[in-house]
């Protein structure tokens, strides 16, 4: 990413948009050492430019490898420390010298999204727009998912990559459900006696989550000899069914505790 030919061999992407939507208002970008983006930046500029228009470039960083908005700041490329992160396609520590010093110029903002705003916006990429793109890659959309970058007209996001492992896919599908409110898993400490788990299936039904796994133990987990522990796996509709669900489980006398990813 920090090499003239590569910027602008990445820079004809930023052509391609602008023939194919002239009337472009905002343009979002993933960024890991800031080529792609600097050259998509370059090219729509100096197109917009001689059209006396502006178009607003905006990039998105992961949270845990956020090398831009510190650098930025600065006003010089910065080291800074990396967590770990799905989008590992732009997971750098330090901003390309020359990327740099073009989004210093060109990029209106630079913004940030966790693992679960990716995790979401993969989903949602999936789920609706029927295309499989890679973590690094849905940086953009989870950017407007998470109401980090409002759109005010024709916008276009890159999605820059489908390399993403299947088995990487099923966990992120999973922690995307979740992070949604979709799907949940609940530890139900119970009186050991009959007719509890009928009780909390009843208050379920009733509730409209359905049940997708069922875990009854009496061992381990610190339990008194008279407790059980149920674990379930339940599918709900959003974070506001999600809510209700374990508001109705709490009124009957239960006390439910969300099991976190």
């Amino acid at each position: 990413f920090d090499h003239r030919d590569i910027i602008v061999g990445q820079g004809t992407l930023g052509l391609e948009l602008w023939d194919a939507v002239p009337e472009l208002d905002t343009v979002i970008v993933g960024i890991g050492g800031g080529g792609l983006i600097a050259g998509v930046a370059a090219a729509v500029k100096a197109r917009a430019a001689a059209a006396g228009r502006t178009v607003r470039v905006i990039g998105v960083q992961a949270a845990n490898s956020a090398a831009y908005p510190s650098s930025l700041a600065a006003g010089e490329p910065l080291t800074v420390e990396t967590s770990p992160t799905i989008a590992d396609g732009i997971a750098v520590a330090r901003p390309g010298d020359i990327p740099f010093e073009v989004i210093s110029e060109l990029v209106d903002e630079v913004v940030t999204v966790t693992d679960d705003d990716i995790a979401r916006a993969l989903l949602v990429l999936l789920e609706r727009a029927k295309q499989v793109v890679e973590p690094a890659g849905a940086v953009g959309v989870a950017a407007i998912l998470s109401g980090k970058v409002t759109a005010t007209g024709p916008t276009a996001v890159i999605l820059s990559g489908g390399n993403i492992d299947p088995l990487l896919l099923q966990r992120v599908v999973a922690h995307g459900l979740a992070a949604s409110g979709r799907y949940m898993t609940l530890q139900i400490p119970l009186p050991d006696r009959p007719g509890q788990l009928a009780r909390v299936s009843e208050l379920l039904s009733i509730a409209g989550a359905n049940v997708i796994e069922v875990l009854h133990t009496r061992h381990g987990q610190g339990l008194q000899i008279s407790e059980v522990i149920l674990q379930l796996s339940v599918e709900t509709r959003g974070e506001e069914h999600r809510a209700h669900v374990i508001s109705v489980l709490e009124e009957a006398g239960f006390h439910p505790r969300v099991v976190q990813d």
